[in-house]
């Protein structure tokens, strides 16, 4: 019998994220359907992983990317609609313990279109003052020596 792991996820209006923590993976199979079929599976030490969930909508497969990395597989999946889904899965009732929210990933929808939180990306850092022209090390070096004689 196959065990599943951890899977994270989070959103945005046009994708979703999802994170399947294995570090160390083997045999690693992935398979998305343009349905919102989401299939993994692989080893680790030689006992079998796997997940096949059905998400809550649609998917453009050709869109969406993948990562396997180490410690986790990552999986980009673009949405054939743009929109918010109220969760992963389409099934309804209690989520299975397994799925958990990414919470670093994790946007809330009101906030998507906010830029008032920090991005190193948008900064301009040619117009920070970092106060370089203002204070002169000679000068300091200059009013040390004066009080020596």
């Amino acid at each position: 019998m196959s065990r599943h792991p951890i899977v994270k996820w989070a959103q945005r209006s046009d994708k979703v994220f999802i994170t399947v923590e294995l570090p160390d993976a083997k045999d690693v199979k992935l398979k998305l359907e343009p349905e919102g079929r989401f299939i993994f599976s692989a080893t680790k030490d030689d006992v079998p992983y796997e997940v096949d969930i059905e998400l809550f909508d649609k998917v453009n497969v050709k869109e969406s990317k993948y990562n396997i990395g180490v410690r986790s597989i990552v999986y980009d999946i673009k949405k054939v609609e743009k929109k918010w889904w109220g969760r992963l899965i389409k099934q309804e009732g209690k989520t299975p313990v397994f799925l958990k929210v990414d919470w670093d990933k994790w946007v809330d929808e009101d906030d998507e279109n906010d830029k008032g939180h920090f991005d190193v990306d948008d900064m301009d850092f040619s117009k920070l003052d970092m106060g370089g022209d203002d204070f002169e090390m000679d000068e300091l070096k200059d009013k040390e020596g004066e009080g020596e004689n």
